[in-house]
């Protein structure tokens, strides 16, 4: 009997003694999870980028992008620009090119005003050892633009050697495909800069503006609004003018072209 209770006794301390390891381990387990990272281990920087592109500012323009990092190497971003209606940008300079010889254009862009906004998605190639989201990259992208306007106002001259105006309105979207260069650097722990000064795209363009009269026109007064329509000639782009009793419209179908410009500052999360 005597023997058979050192037993028990023994199982029991036995027991005890396996349950407090248990809890030793899972207690140094936990504390390894918790500690800093040992030095010479670099730690993986956020994956979120929210950045703000400057100099769109200058035209009056805003211009937000988001990108998310997948590896060393690949991120992706979408960046999205909006421009509230308003004048054309640098219309002062734009005029005073003009002169006083083509009076009929001064009119046009004096009294235009137009709105747009792009979306742009791309893919970051990273060329730098660190990676991450930072250093030179490569990134080819896609922008699909939307421009507005309900001030594109025609002039032309009535039976009566008067002048009037026809107001259009109408919408011109644009696809092109390009290719980005720049760099990322940081700026603090949560703070980037992004700069890419060679951002060329191409691809095309088509669009519509319309508008009507308040009274029908007569053939001669169709016939000087015609002129007018067709004497607005942008460089390689296809132009249809239709002008009838009612009113008139102006189709363009050609390529585009654009470039970007980065200066962007960033928060990391």
């Amino acid at each position: 009997m005597k023997q058979k209770s050192l037993y028990l006794i023994a199982a029991f301390l036995l027991s005890l003694s396996v349950h407090l390891q248990a809890q030793t381990d899972s207690s140094a387990t936990i504390n390894l999870q918790n500690m800093p990272p040992a030095k010479g281990v670099k730690q993986k920087p956020p994956f979120n980028i929210i950045k703000v592109n400057l100099p769109p500012l200058l035209f009056k323009s805003y211009s937000l992008q988001y990108e998310r990092v997948l590896n060393r190497k690949i991120s992706v971003a979408v960046q999205y620009r909006t421009m509230p209606e308003t004048d054309i940008p640098f219309k002062s300079s734009i005029l005073q090119l003009i002169g006083d010889e083509d009076p009929d254009t001064k009119k046009i862009i004096n009294d235009f005003r137009m709105s747009n906004y792009a979306i742009t998605p791309e893919v970051r190639i990273y060329l730098s050892r660190k990676g991450y989201g930072r250093g030179f990259y490569i990134a080819p992208f896609y922008r699909y633009a939307s421009f507005t306007s309900n001030d594109l106002n025609v002039f032309y001259t009535d039976e009566n050697n008067v002048e009037q105006s026809i107001k259009m309105s109408g919408k011109l979207t644009s696809n092109t495909f390009g290719l980005a260069i720049g760099a990322q650097s940081t700026l603090g722990k949560r703070f980037v800069l992004d700069w890419s000064l060679f951002a060329p795209h191409y691809g095309s363009a088509d669009g519509v503006f319309s508008g009507t009269t308040s009274r029908p026109l007569t053939s001669a007064e169709q016939d000087d609004l015609r002129g007018q329509l067709e004497g607005i000639d942008i460089p390689l782009t296809d132009e249809t003018v239709n002008v009838n009793a009612n009113g008139a419209s102006l189709k363009l179908d050609g390529p585009w072209a654009g470039w970007r410009f980065t200066i962007a500052l960033g928060f990391r999360f």
